[in-house]
């Protein structure tokens, strides 16, 4: 098993060579770009668990109460 890979935990290891000064909007465009990645990946998540959490509503039997019976009200002339 690789190094990078304990438990079921990703892990990004960045090797690169060093420029002096750093390439700065490359480093920023690649921040941005695991951002975006991860907030994609965030969204699918959750609308997945509400998509399932609908899908179990719908099945389960509705529980609503019954309302008690009205009385009729009549009418005083």
């Amino acid at each position: 098993m690789s190094r990078t890979f304990h438990h079921g935990d990703r892990k990004i290891r960045v090797r690169a060579i060093r420029n002096n000064p750093p390439d700065l909007r490359r480093l920023a465009r690649a921040l941005i770009e695991l951002a975006q990645a991860q907030a994609e990946t965030e969204a699918a998540t959750e609308l997945q668990r509400m998509q399932e959490l609908r899908a179990s509503k719908s099945k389960s039997p509705s529980k609503r109460r019954k309302d008690p019976p009205h009385e009729s009200v009549e009418e005083v002339a």
